[in-house]
């Protein structure tokens, strides 16, 4: 299938949480009106009202002439060439639940950081098997970017990946701001699941900053789960891709340290002798790597690629282990 997305494509995005706003600002200011579906009645009204989400990004001011939020989904893909899909992973399923028109001629970008939760499968893979769609009309939109950076215009990079490079620089185009810079890359397996496995190792180093190691063992807990990552990705599916780049390892920094990251504070909670229940409680947000580690752990089962650090925080997380414990054992493991 040879898919070509037209210059005058009209875009939505799915999804109201911060990522999907900050989205969306992106790519209003780039003179695109976009769609935009939304559930949240609440967050509905305040962007149709008040030009503004009043949960998630709330200081972003909208020009209410280039929105159109609405809680049709079918309208909303209907009126729509290119969807970004930025929902939580979690909540991916639900968000398409009313979905009823045919998505065979449009093209669908992933901004999701995550993994379908008890299917156990990637935002990519699992649009290719319950949507029948191809490699050529499937994107990706990642990089070490969090929201709240975006959305106060502190210079950003991301990367858009597709399988066709006229169809990634046409999208290249529309994300591109004074404060957005693109790359390219046709690695959608590898960019992929590199994004989900970041998050488990931001999980990992939370972890082991509440329970209170330095900045001198997360250095070392930071570059080894950079080489389980590589190791992963280059040994379930071989390609040649360069994992020092920002959409691997700048990731993976940026997710590790930033105090903007769920996954590091989901960690550090648990750290800090917070319970697993209880410090999913205390999330405001979803952090993606609580379902990450599980899922990787059952696709590891057939790969059987050595990861103890993954393999720390599925234990921690879903087996009741000490984190204390843990962290002890795994010391022992790394270089």
């Amino acid at each position: 299938m040879n898919f070509k997305i037209d210059k005058a494509a009209r875009y939505a995005v799915i999804g109201y949480g911060s990522w999907a706003t900050a989205l969306v600002k992106v790519l209003t200011e780039r003179d695109c009106e976009v769609g935009w579906y939304v559930r949240n009645p609440e967050i509905l009204e305040s962007l149709q009202s008040e030009g503004r989400n009043s949960r998630y990004l709330s200081d972003v001011e909208f020009d209410p002439s280039r929105i159109r939020p609405s809680d049709d989904l079918n309208r909303v893909v209907s009126e729509a060439d290119v969807l970004v899909l930025a929902s939580p992973s979690a909540y991916l399923k639900k968000f398409l639940e009313p979905l009823t028109v045919s998505l065979e001629d449009k093209f669908i970008i992933s901004a999701i950081k995550g993994i379908v939760p008890d299917d156990y499968v990637t935002i990519i893979e699992y649009l290719c098997e319950h949507y029948h769609l191809s490699h050529e009309q499937l994107g990706i939109i990642t990089g070490p970017s969090h929201a709240e950076e975006v959305a106060l215009e502190r210079l950003s990079y991301l990367t858009v990946v597709c399988t066709d490079e006229q169809n990634a620089r046409l999208l290249g185009e529309r994300f591109s701001t004074k404060y957005v810079q693109i790359s390219y890359a046709k690695d959608l397996y590898g960019v992929e699941y590199a994004s989900v496995l970041k998050n488990i190792y931001a999980l990992a180093v939370g972890i082991a900053a509440g329970l209170g190691y330095g900045d001198n063992f997360l250095a070392v807990l930071i570059s080894n789960s950079a080489m389980e990552m590589s190791r992963f990705l280059n040994e379930s599916a071989p390609d040649e891709r360069n994992t020092l780049a920002s959409a691997y390892l700048g990731d993976l920094l940026v997710t590790c340290y930033s105090i903007y990251s769920r996954n590091r504070r989901l960690g550090n909670l648990i750290g800090r002798g917070c319970s697993v229940k209880s410090a999913l409680n205390e999330m405001t947000m979803v952090a993606e790597g609580y379902f990450a580690a599980d899922c990787i752990r059952h696709v590891n089962l057939r790969h059987k690629i050595e990861m103890p650090i993954a393999s720390m925080v599925y234990e921690v997380l879903y087996k009741g282990a000490s984190a204390r414990k843990s962290m002890r054992a795994l010391t022992a493991k790394l270089i």
